[in-house]
């Protein structure tokens, strides 16, 4: 089994359930903080799914949002099946089952 971690992004519904509807309303409590940000920035924060992060930003956010991890990006575990390959071994065992033909021999003419 191969697992992987999936995660979903909430930063746009936290923000909505404290109130806050604009990218501006995060600006002064992130700058209190000290990290500063353009508005470029916390518009893609906002939008999409980060990929990489600083830890004193996420620092930062939980503690202005007033969440925790969990809340803000909530993870799951996906285990997938992965395909199982014969190796030389198990190719011998299998073979030994199933019907081969048999080996044609050629004499020369005297």
């Amino acid at each position: 089994m191969k697992r992987h971690v999936e995660y979903t992004w909430r930063l746009r519904e936290i923000m909505a359930a404290r109130g806050m509807n604009n990218l501006s309303d995060l600006i002064p409590l992130l700058q209190d903080r000290g990290v500063s940000l353009s508005s470029s920035q916390i518009y893609r924060l906002i939008g999409s799914r980060p990929e990489r992060m600083n830890l004193a930003l996420l620092a930062a956010l939980l503690d202005a949002l007033d969440c925790t991890f969990e809340e803000l990006c909530p993870t799951t575990v996906v285990a997938t099946e992965t395909r199982h390959r014969l190796t030389g071994t198990e190719a011998g065992i299998a073979k030994k089952d199933a019907i081969r033909p048999i080996r044609a021999r050629i004499h020369r003419p005297e």
